[in-house]
């Protein structure tokens, strides 16, 4: 009898495993795919329906206030040269060895996108000037791939570019030792109109997100309640604003 029990144990297990462990694995496989794709077409999905929001301070709307500096070339740029074009901003300095080069391969593949587009534009501020001269962020953007015409990075005056980072746009930035690289600053990326005003879309919640996460990878896979990946609704939001003519 005790024979014929292990037998039929056995069967019971045998079957099991023929019908039941497969079944497991192709849903631990699928859910390893959702996973890994779970960025894959968010930009689509972001741009479906989306009213972008004016940021509004003491009941006006935030403009970018007038700015002039060098860019990369030893041309003379200003908010003018921006009139009439939507424009990424960040504050970035070319030896920063921590979130830069993630914000530098985002904005990349966001020029990518744009290669075409003279409507379209990035500029790029940087806080460590007196480093960072025309010289050295030429051959900053010939290293990390930048080539859209419109895309400048720009130095000029420590004090006008804080001014600027803190109080015109409120993307903190500043010098800090207790930082690496010797300079702190926010990983954001500012999102702004034709006409120079910020704009950005709304959260879960109806308020604006203000700005964009630009230090964290495009297609990062990330878990829940951690920071998501922003550059494809930045992708998303950018072209509205540029078919809105």
């Amino acid at each position: 009898m005790k024979n014929y029990s292990y037998i039929g144990i056995s069967l019971v297990i045998l079957i099991f495993g023929i019908i039941v462990i497969p079944e497991i694995i192709d849903r631990v496989n699928e859910r390893e795919v959702v996973s890994s794709n779970r960025s894959d077409g968010q930009e689509e999905r972001a741009s479906a329906g989306i009213e972008l929001d004016y940021i509004m301070v003491n009941g006006e709307k935030k403009k970018v206030p007038p700015f002039e500096f060098v860019d990369q070339h030893g041309d003379t740029i200003s908010n003018k040269d921006y009139e009439g074009k939507v424009y990424i901003a960040e504050f970035f300095f070319s030896t920063c060895p921590t979130i830069c080069p993630i914000m530098k391969d985002n904005l990349v593949q966001v020029q990518d996108v744009f290669a075409e587009n003279d409507d379209f534009g990035i500029a790029s501020f940087s806080i460590d000037p007196q480093h960072d001269t025309p010289q050295v962020l030429k051959d900053y953007a010939e290293r990390t791939g930048i080539t859209h015409d419109n895309w400048h990075l720009l130095t000029g005056e420590r004090e006008e570019i804080y001014d600027l980072a803190n109080a015109g746009f409120n993307i903190y930035a500043g010098e800090d030792e207790a930082a690496e690289g010797g300079f702190a600053h926010s990983g954001y990326f500012a999102l702004v109109d034709r006409e120079g005003f910020i704009r950005s879309r709304k959260d879960a919640y109806g308020n604006p997100i203000i700005y964009y996460r630009g230090s964290i990878p495009r297609k990062a896979v990330v878990e829940p309640g951690e920071e998501q990946p922003q550059i494809d609704i930045l992708i998303a939001d950018a072209k509205k604003l540029v078919n809105d003519k």
